[in-house]
């Protein structure tokens, strides 16, 4: 599973690309192929699937808040709070595109399940 996410790669399969394109292309940030092209299995398996993604990608965003709040206070204990303000949406924004694409990834591999047979020969990368 840990690979399917961080290769953003098929959730049955862990060979074929979910996303149509990566995270930081603007204009297709987030679009998911309709089906696996290794596989075939479907990605969109009824409408508004995806939207409990937004759960998932709340608490990548509290995580990351909190993550730069710590590093922020031990690294740069003088800092002003508006300099902790600005160097935590700072990162928000520049995360913004990857945190959604990941939010849909998680969200997907919590619900569809590796398959080996999916995988073919000497493809089972993961387990």
């Amino acid at each position: 599973m840990l690979y399917s996410i961080l290769g953003f790669k098929c959730p049955y399969c862990h060979t074929g690309d979910f996303f149509v394109s990566h995270p930081y292309d603007l204009r297709h940030t987030g679009d998911v192929h309709d089906h696996c092209g290794h596989c075939g299995r479907r990605f969109n398996i009824e409408p508004g699937f995806y939207y409990g993604a937004m759960y998932v990608s709340y608490a990548i965003g509290v995580a990351a808040m909190v993550t730069v709040w710590v590093a922020c206070s031990i690294l740069f204990p003088d800092l002003s709070p508006t300099g902790l303000v600005i160097a935590i949406l700072s990162t928000l924004l520049v995360g913004a595109p990857y945190f959604y694409a990941l939010s849909k990834i998680i969200w997907a591999n919590l619900f569809f399940k590796y398959d080996r047979k999916s995988a073919g020969p000497g493809d089972q990368v993961g387990h």
